[in-house]
């Protein structure tokens, strides 16, 4: 039997995420027991429109053989002093991740808080992350052998494309984002659809549906099981290629 790929561990991770996770409870999007993580999403004007840095991870250790955005675990170091709200932390880490796996030294007044993802509760490994917009800084890419084995300027749309015919790997949070930036034309109207829409809290939860694995997010009527029926959706179905999203908001049921 040939040896699974990366996107054969990508899906096994998540179909392992259905079967292994529990009920949500409030206090689990805070849980302060778990590694909390940042992401920063680069973005520059490419010849045809927004274009984000992707960095493809080494076919091992955590999202082995996945393409991510740039980011890593809070240190110690990161944190400024005991009281320190999350965010901020999250904000000075990514930083400080990008410049390690990159090269590129970015400016965190320039972020843009986009949103924070809490994984599905009840598994073994959790990390809670929060993502980043910000613009591409000058300067030339610097990887880190350690941590990226390629990088790439590319279009969002292209990305999902790629994906949805198996040519790459993604995982959930990453496709997602991809998703929301691939409707601007441009940098300044994403940064300016995240001010005006504030942090976005995705609260996984994991389920099994009739096509495959379903995550779930407030707003889809199936996340909170004691919720009435009322036909909104917001879930990203991933047992097969490509994936679909589906999301009820105030311009009616969007999907991809």
């Amino acid at each position: 039997m040939p040896d699974p790929t990366p996107a054969d561990r990508a899906l096994r991770a998540v179909a392992d995420s259905v079967t292994d996770s529990r009920a949500r409870m409030p206090e689990d999007a805070t849980d302060p027991s778990i590694p909390v993580a940042a992401t920063v999403v680069l973005l520059r004007e490419g010849g045809s429109g927004l274009e984000v840095l992707m960095i493809e991870r080494p076919d091992r250790g955590s999202f082995a053989g996945a393409w991510v955005f740039p980011g890593g675990k809070l240190e110690d170091d990161d944190r400024a002093g005991a009281d320190e709200v999350e965010e901020d932390v999250a904000r000075r880490a990514g930083v400080r991740e990008t410049r390690e796996e990159t090269g590129l030294v970015i400016d965190p007044g320039a972020f843009e808080t986009l949103s924070v993802w809490d994984p599905p509760p009840g598994l073994a490994l959790r990390i809670r992350t929060w993502f980043f917009l910000a613009p591409a800084p000058g300067g030339e890419l610097a990887l880190s052998a350690d941590e990226a084995v390629g990088a790439e300027w590319a279009r969002p749309a292209d990305l999902l494309e790629r994906h949805g015919r198996g040519e790459l790997t993604l995982y959930p949070p990453t496709w997602v984002t991809l998703h929301a930036l691939a409707a601007h034309p441009d940098a300044a109207s994403a940064r300016a659809a995240a001010r005006l829409a504030g942090v976005q809290r995705f609260e996984t939860v994991a389920r099994r549906g009739a096509e495959g694995p379903l995550l779930l997010w407030a707003g889809d009527e199936d996340w909170d099981p004691d919720a009435a029926a009322s036909g909104s959706r917001h879930r990203l179905e991933i047992g097969a290629l490509p994936w679909r999203y589906s999301h009820t908001g105030d311009a009616g049921l969007t999907a991809g």
